[in-house]
């Protein structure tokens, strides 16, 4: 295939670019820093000799990635599965929109899963406000990750979006190639996931028809279940700031604390549930709507599929109970869970650094965290 260079800043590497790359890496002083923090039993002229056998992305993600973030996922999870694969059609490539609970390790864990189920990687969609050192832009789009241009002026924000829109659907339809995408920018402080509407607008931007523009990158809705977020203190922390301080906004080395802590934290079990792809769904939708109220029925589309494939663990339903002040579920979990969740609950708020620390209220924000994923499920069920 002819390759585009309308996408030169923003595509993945091609893999003949790949040497170069690696040789720059290997000469980043912070990018040697950061490999022995991962893996510091690391022989670097070792190390240094793996990585530049490596001529393809595909090999760089079958070897150095997924044996890191398997390694990653032994030391800080319980389990990690992959449900609702029978909903992928065999040869066709897929917009996965997905909820947004780790910085790295959403669409790291997805592309290990999908290579262990003997499946395509997918190309990945990162914030340029993530790459804060040069040699993390190096590496993710070694990692077939491709450029969001973020904080541009209103003047630029519908050139950069049509772009990327037009580099999205050039990925599916020209490459054949699968993409990983949150369903929001950033992640939902208060696990109550939404689609952002403006996602939706920029993914049909590469056609005249918002219609024929959504459904041209086939959206297929992930629901992504943490038993235990590591950031929850972090984000019940930045929740209390931004009440104190209305001028508060996270800075770099915040977000380098949420990535580190989203890496190495504690997650127990981890689920990740393919659901259906949305285009019957889109088909239904009455012909007189006009172009709003298009988008918000598309992004409730996605959000019921997203809402209807988490998965539950006991503190969900000890925290939904709590929220609620009553013992709805109180048949998911035992005394010994309950105890469980208060002795984490306990270190979380512990773990919280603030002058004025509002005990009562950050509890209230971390059990949120935990009670709105059921309770958006539960609504879309009609249980609520």
């Amino acid at each position: 295939m002819e390759k585009n260079h309308e996408f030169d800043d923003i595509r993945p590497l091609y893999d003949e670019e790949i040497p170069a790359v690696i040789d720059e890496l290997l000469e980043d002083p912070e990018f040697k820093r950061v490999v022995y923090f991962i893996l510091p039993y690391t022989d670097w002229e070792a190390f240094k000799a793996t990585m530049r056998s490596f001529k393809t992305k595909g090999a760089f993600q079958r070897d150095i990635v997924s044996r890191t973030v398997k390694d990653l996922m032994a030391k800080t999870t319980t389990s990690v599965t992959l449900g609702g694969l029978e909903n992928l059609e065999k040869g066709k490539s897929y917009t996965f929109v997905s909820n947004h609970r780790d910085i790295v390790l959403d669409s790291g864990i997805l592309c290990i899963l999908l290579l262990d189920a003997g499946l395509d990687t997918v190309e990945i969609a990162i914030g340029n406000n993530l790459l804060i050192n040069p040699w993390i832009e190096k590496f993710v789009r070694l990692n077939k990750s491709f450029i969001v241009r973020r904080g541009v002026s209103v003047r630029q924000m519908l050139e950069v979006s049509t772009k990327l829109s037009r580099y999205i659907h050039h990925t599916i339809k020209d490459k054949n190639q699968s993409v990983w995408i949150a369903q929001r920018e950033g992640r939902s402080k208060d696990s109550s996931d939404s689609t952002q509407e403006s996602l939706l607008k920029m993914l049909s931007l590469a056609e005249n028809n918002f219609i024929t523009g959504i459904k041209d990158v086939n959206i297929l809705p992930l629901s992504i279940s943490y038993e235990y977020d590591p950031c929850d203190y972090l984000k019940s922390r930045e929740f209390q700031l931004k009440r104190d301080v209305p001028e508060y906004k996270k800075s770099p080395l915040d977000d380098l604390i949420n990535m580190e802590t989203g890496l190495f934290g504690h997650k127990g079990r981890v689920h990740f549930q393919i659901g259906h792809p949305i285009n019957p769904e889109i088909d239904k939708l009455d012909a007189h709507l006009d172009k709003p109220e298009q988008i918000k029925a598309v992004a409730t589309i996605i959000d019921s599929e997203i809402h209807l494939n988490y998965s539950f663990y006991p503190g969900n339903y000890i925290a939904y109970d709590r929220m609620t002040q009553n013992t709805r579920f109180e048949s998911k979990y035992t005394s010994e869970d309950v105890d469980r969740f208060d002795k984490y609950l306990k270190t979380k708020l512990n773990a919280i650094k603030l002058e004025e620390k509002d005990t009562p209220f950050l509890t209230e924000k971390i059990l949120e965290m935990y009670a709105n994923p059921l309770k958006n499920h539960l609504l879309v069920v009609g249980e609520h």
